[in-house]
């Protein structure tokens, strides 16, 4: 078990004599396959618990920006033989009239979260797909399951003997049936509504920033000829007073990668005041049902949608305009800030790690980096490889440092008139690949 001394651990938490422990990993999306492969290739049993009534996670999400991390991730626990992303060469803006007026070269992958799924499951469970074969079992890993309909209730500290015990997970299902699993260490990676957090530290709280951000995709196959040389393998964007859009290429059906069967990815921020009528219209489906958080995919109200339309023609370039208007499956999500002030609780026995320990603005293209470096970094420190307090500095300030910058973007885009130049230098200072950010104090201390 993980103990809360740094002296005692000075070195990590374990090592290759130690004995392999059961994790049970609460979220089966992106950050908790990614923690569940990086352990159970250390030789430990892990139990995957997710709330979804569904054996498989559908239309979570459409474009990612592969950063660092991510591929470093892959580079590590990938053996699925298959392109991850497509290549972006290069950053660009557009004027109101859809001319280029800024533009730096800049290799980017991006990659989608159907695809970056697939791919894992493939690797974490042996899940068949379109997306990839499934590659052979590793000897020596430890068990890897996933569990769907568990709805996560409670965990209560069990003692025992010998190394002080473990603790006890409860669920329950949809259809009503409970139960519980034992664990030596629970991690969270149930997002930014995080029940785990919830249990552990009930006072933190997710709050809305203001906006959402209008998302979808178009085949490149649809789009106009002009809209594909604007925007063809390149990071577009544009901004005007409390509006940002952003499109680039992602992986197609199936996670193809070839020219003309790829999809055309937007995400569009927009002002929409808490308490205001068109919040809530927005964020009423079709059927009269008030989303929260997310607007699934095709379920977004015809006319509220016809309303974003008629805004994006208005007030877009042409290109982006044509993109966000081409898209038959919109979503919605509200964009949130929440920060957890640790991310380990119970001596050890529960970590939490991507969006439940820190939910970052999407303007920071780093959720799923945090999610994949967190699950390398904590996988380091259960082999021993690194030390309690390193595996403490780098987590804890990547989280409240990009948490910050998230904001302090969310802010310059949304609510405040900047020059171009602003918004440039804001994006520019959001790709400093992790290994080269210098966090101050504040953000490490604990």
């Amino acid at each position: 078990m993980v103990l809360s001394s740094t002296e005692e651990q000075k070195e990590g938490q374990h090592d290759s004599s130690k004995k392999k422990l059961h994790f049970v990993i609460v979220g089966g999306s992106l950050g908790g396959l990614a923690t569940g492969l990086a352990l159970k290739a250390l030789g430990h049993n892990i139990t995957i618990l997710e709330r979804n009534p569904k054996p498989l996670l559908q239309d979570q999400g459409a474009g990612i920006v592969a950063g660092g991390d991510t591929l470093e991730f892959f580079k590590r626990y990938n053996r699925c033989n298959r392109p991850l992303a497509v290549n972006s060469y290069a950053r660009q803006y557009l004027d109101r009239e859809g001319n280029i007026v800024h533009k730096e070269e800049m290799l980017q992958n991006m990659t989608s979260w159907d695809l970056t799924y697939n791919l894992m499951r493939a690797n974490y469970d042996g899940v068949e797909s379109p997306y990839c074969e499934v590659p052979d079992p590793v000897p020596g890993d430890g068990k890897a399951v996933h569990i769907h309909d568990r709805n996560v209730t409670d965990i209560k500290e069990e003692l025992s003997s010998d190394e002080g015990g473990g603790v006890r997970v409860f669920w329950k299902s949809s259809q009503g049936d409970e139960g519980s699993i034992l664990a030596d260490i629970i991690v969270g990676a149930d997002g930014p509504s995080s029940t785990i957090r919830k249990l552990v530290q009930p006072n933190v709280e997710r709050k809305y920033a203001g906006y959402c951000a209008l998302r979808g995709t178009m085949p490149e196959e649809q789009a106009s000829e002009e809209t594909r040389k604007t925007c063809s393998e390149r990071f577009t964007f544009f901004h005007c007073p409390g509006v940002q859009i952003l499109t680039y290429l992602i992986p197609g059906k199936d996670g193809t990668v070839e020219p003309g069967k790829r999809l055309l990815n937007f995400v569009y921020y927009t002002n929409f005041p808490e308490g205001s009528d068109e919040l809530e219209e927005i964020m009423t489906d079709q059927n009269g049902r008030r989303r929260p958080i997310t607007m699934p995919p095709g379920m977004t109200d015809p006319q509220a949608w016809e309303k974003q339309r008629k805004l994006a023609r208005e007030r877009l370039p042409p290109q982006f305009a044509e993109i966000v208007c081409g898209t038959n499956k919109p979503f919605v999500q509200v964009v949130t800030d929440v920060l957890s002030l640790e991310h380990e609780y119970w001596g050890g026995k529960i970590v939490l790690i991507g969006d439940a320990l820190a939910g970052f603005r999407p303007h920071t293209v780093a959720s799923t980096s945090q999610a994949a470096f967190d699950a390398m970094i904590f996988a380091d420190y259960v082999d021993g490889k690194v030390s309690r307090e390193e595996w403490k500095k780098q987590t804890l300030g990547f989280a409240r440092y990009i948490q910050k910058r998230g904001v302090d973007m969310g802010k310059h885009s949304q609510h405040m008139d900047l020059p171009l130049e602003d918004h440039i230098h804001d994006r520019n200072v959001a790709s400093t690949p992790r290994q080269e950010e210098v966090y101050p104090e504040w953000a490490t201390a604990f």
